[in-house]
């Protein structure tokens, strides 16, 4: 009847506006920590939609003090039990090291060592010599991803049960994939199609010494 289909969808409108006073969790009862950049669709990449998850970004897809504020919220406070990490190529905090963007700064006249870091928390500064650590450029992102994950495995301020794992977006090919294993790196030559074959596989690659026995020789 009409009736109940109106009343479904007044009560699923309900239900979106007020989610979080009914004690609604995300679809996905999801958090995700993704970089700012703009060539990273963070929906299209996991496959989520508008609802699924919380979603928090910065500058390298790092884990700061306020990424652990906001996981620490989701998780502890709005049920969610899974947390992604998803950086990807070519990210921007590979280019420049934090010393470079300290001197850069400072040639602007600004003064990291007696910088707040909040505006509206004027007590937190950073010691001595901190800042560049504070900005977490880092020059690999497979080993960025995996460091990103440990460090919200290991915080007190994130649940032990809840469940988390990193990948990354390649830019270049628009896919997603684990750290470290890049697919385009195994394609290309025998000695890397070689890796991990099934030694029962009808074809495999010649020895060097068969290679190097039917060389085609060419005398001027």
């Amino acid at each position: 009847m009409l009736y109940k289909e109106i009343e479904l969808a007044i009560a699923e409108k309900k239900a979106w506006a007020l989610r979080r006073q009914l004690g609604i969790p995300n679809n996905r009862q999801l958090w995700v920590l993704a970089c700012m950049d703009e060539r990273l669709p963070v929906h299209e990449a996991l496959g989520i939609k508008e609802g699924d998850a919380h979603i928090f970004r910065n500058a390298g897809g790092v884990v700061t003090d306020d990424a652990i504020r906001s996981a620490m919220l989701s998780t502890n406070f709005f049920r969610t039990r899974e947390i992604i990490v998803l950086n990807h190529t070519e990210c921007g905090m590979m280019t420049a090291c934090g010393d470079f963007i300290q001197r850069a700064l400072e040639e602007k006249g600004i003064d990291v060592e007696n910088l707040p870091l909040d505006p509206g928390l004027p007590e937190l500064h950073l010691e001595p010599g901190a800042f560049p650590r504070w900005i977490k450029a880092f020059t690999d992102v497979d080993e960025a991803c995996l460091k990103q994950v440990e460090l919200l495995r290991s915080s007190p301020l994130i649940p032990k049960d809840v469940v988390i794992h990193g990948y990354i977006w390649e830019v270049e090919s628009g896919t997603l994939r684990r750290p470290y294993e890049r697919l385009s790196e195994r394609v290309n030559t025998a000695e890397a199609m070689s890796t991990d074959r099934d030694p029962h596989h009808l074809l495999q690659p010649c020895s060097e010494e068969e290679e190097g026995a039917r060389e085609i020789k060419v005398t001027p």
